[in-house]
């Protein structure tokens, strides 16, 4: 089931399946930072407000914003 990066929990892994269309403004720049089709990542905290969420992929950790991270559609990964 495919669903929006910012409605995982701590501790999921998922993988990315695509970019939500009303993310379009985020979708070039969230590629160059490497979340591709088909990249795993896990889930590692959130801020004490719930923005910025980190998650840590392809051996580094990165921090997006709720906007962004919503953009981002993935499934998750057992």
């Amino acid at each position: 089931m495919t669903t929006s990066l910012n409605t995982f929990a701590v501790g999921d892994t998922g993988k990315i399946t695509g970019f939500d269309i009303a993310g379009k403004a985020y979708r070039k720049r969230l590629l160059a930072m490497g979340l591709t089709r088909g990249t795993e990542f896990k889930i590692t905290r959130f801020a004490p407000l719930g923005d910025p969420i980190e998650i840590k992929l392809r051996g580094f950790s990165l921090t997006l914003r709720k906007e962004e991270a919503s953009a981002v559609l993935a499934e998750l990964v057992a």
